[in-house]
């Protein structure tokens, strides 16, 4: 869930963001995007060797849950925080956030055949969608705490709830995937 709520919140929001953080300018959204957007695509890349070189899909995963919640954390810690700082971090947010083929690859083997297409096109869709409660339950924050302390939150628990359901699953590296849902 936090893979849109990066883009969709820390990144867009980063003027209203970085003036709460006094930055030493106006901090670009736009920029933001398109570096978080470079991490990603570089961050895709890099999931899939790294599974094939650890063996497992589920320890790549945590490992860029990590790389979400250290990157995230310190650009909403960074008071003062300078244009080009924000951009480093954003792309760095965006190697975290890179992991999108893996999730997507990890959700579709949890499935025989029959239903595995299906899952591989809904479970993006779902994650998408979660955009809505956050950014609800972000807003309802925001409004009671600050927008800073609110992404802090949003942050920790959107990652809380990725580990927990990451511990959930069965890894799938290895798995033979020539069977049926019954």
């Amino acid at each position: 869930m936090q893979i849109v709520f990066v883009v969709g919140v820390l990144v867009t929001q980063a003027p209203e963001i970085g003036k709460a953080l006094g930055a030493t300018g106006t901090l670009s959204a736009g920029q933001g995007v398109m570096f978080t957007y470079i991490g990603i695509s570089i961050g895709d890349v890099l999931a899939g060797i790294f599974a094939q070189i650890l063996k497992s899909r589920k320890k790549v995963v945590f490992i860029c849950q990590l790389i979400i919640i250290g990157s995230s954390l310190w650009y909403l810690l960074s008071d003062g925080i300078t244009a080009t700082k924000f951009l480093s971090l954003a792309f760095i947010m965006g190697l975290g956030v890179g992991y999108w083929a893996t999730f997507v690859t990890i959700s579709a083997e949890q499935f025989g055949t029959n239903l595995r297409a299906t899952v591989a096109t809904t479970a993006p869709n779902f994650v998408r969608g979660a955009l809505i409660p956050s950014t609800m339950l972000y807003g309802l924050l925001v409004n009671a705490f600050g927008i800073v302390p609110a992404a802090i939150t949003m942050v920790v628990v959107l990652s809380g709830i990725a580990i927990y359901s990451l511990t959930q699953l069965e890894e799938s590296f290895d798995k033979d995937l020539d069977y049926l849902e019954e």
